[in-house]
């Protein structure tokens, strides 16, 4: 089995020219054929002498991987299947346009093991850990790849759970021999792995987004069992030693669920949790999930939500609703191909 170059660092790939006894500057070289000019063969590596190009070739390919399936929503979103992990297995990628902007919000995992209550991919249980090549062939291998202007990685599964791969990944999107990104322009979605949280905050300048949902402990470990292990006040413990001031910033995702989080009661926390954080709110609509009692809260309810929160001098902002007719909104993503 030929290994794949796709989603390795530039570290690796000087290892791997250095066992095939080439020059290591062949590594940058290499870098440049994968991520500037998305090569899909190493035969298109014209740099490359003919005798490294075939020792290459011997051992290793480049590693696209083409979707299985593209579905386009009304409203223009885009969702995309690839299979990963393992023969069968499909994870999904979104594509979200917005005027001048191309979002595209990626994967980290085969489902997922957080068992969040309201949230389809946890139905499904975990089926594995994406490689840094299955995560990078997701921007690389879209048809919008060109005109990608942001990230997030609020797809299947929890980035942190994965960090080895994903720290992997922005490393290739943000260095200068890979996409050379800013990291301003990707966002991370975690539920509080503290596991790995400060590595992050500390290893890379990326945006933040904390997927919180409930400010009061009991009632937040009934929907999402994280907080038995972390609890939300020690990720803002830890959220506030970082400086989110300036350019670099932190969000907190708050879906409403009628008649379960939504109430003065729940804001009033929410505001009191948050206080002195120079943070954002966004507010998401509940999709609703075949075989859950979980609703919806009504939009009168989400406005009062939102003017309590902005009372209190937080940021609020109500997240619009996109690609739920291809089951590509948020909480929706399930791994199914349709073809299937």
């Amino acid at each position: 089995m030929k290994q794949f170059l796709l989603g390795m660092t530039l570290q690796e790939l000087g290892d791997v020219v250095c066992s095939l006894g080439m020059k290591g500057f062949v590594a940058s070289q290499i870098a440049g054929w994968l991520y500037k000019k998305r090569v899909s063969s190493i035969d298109q590596m014209a740099n490359l002498s003919r005798e490294n190009r075939a020792r290459l070739a011997e051992g290793y390919e480049v590693g696209h991987i083409s979707p299985a399936e593209v579905l386009t929503s009304k409203d223009g979103t885009r969702k995309y299947a690839f299979e990963a992990v393992r023969p069968g297995q499909y994870i999904e990628t979104v594509m979200i346009p917005e005027g001048d902007r191309a979002t595209l919000c990626v994967s980290s995992q085969a489902g997922c093991k957080m068992g969040c209550k309201f949230c389809m991919t946890g139905r499904q249980g975990f089926h594995g850990n994406l490689s840094a090549r299955e995560i990078i062939a997701q921007f690389m291998d879209v048809d919008e790849t060109d005109s990608l202007t942001n990230a997030v990685f609020m797809g299947m599964g929890e980035p942190l759970d994965n960090w080895d791969n994903v720290k992997k990944a922005v490393e290739i999107l943000t260095a200068e021999w890979g996409f050379g990104w800013s990291p301003k322009r990707i966002t991370l979605s975690t539920i509080g792995d503290m596991a790995t949280l400060k590595e992050f905050l500390d290893g890379t300048q990326c945006h933040l987004a904390v997927s919180l949902h409930n400010p009061f402990h009991e009632e937040r470990e009934r929907m999402m069992p994280i907080e038995a292990r972390y609890p939300l006040q020690q990720v803002l413990e830890l959220v506030r030693r970082y400086d989110f001031s300036g350019q670099r910033r932190v969000t907190f995702e708050y879906i409403l669920f009628a008649g379960v989080n939504d109430t003065k009661r729940h804001a009033d926390a929410l505001a009191r949790l948050l206080r002195g954080l120079e943070c954002r709110v966004n507010l998401i609509r509940f999709h609703k999930i075949p075989d859950s009692d979980l609703a919806p809260s009504s939009p009168s309810l989400t406005e009062e939500f939102q003017r309590r929160l902005a009372a209190a001098g937080v940021t609020t902002t109500v997240r619009a609703s996109r690609g739920e007719d291809i089951m590509a909104a948020c909480g929706l993503l399930a791994g199914k191909n349709s073809k299937n």
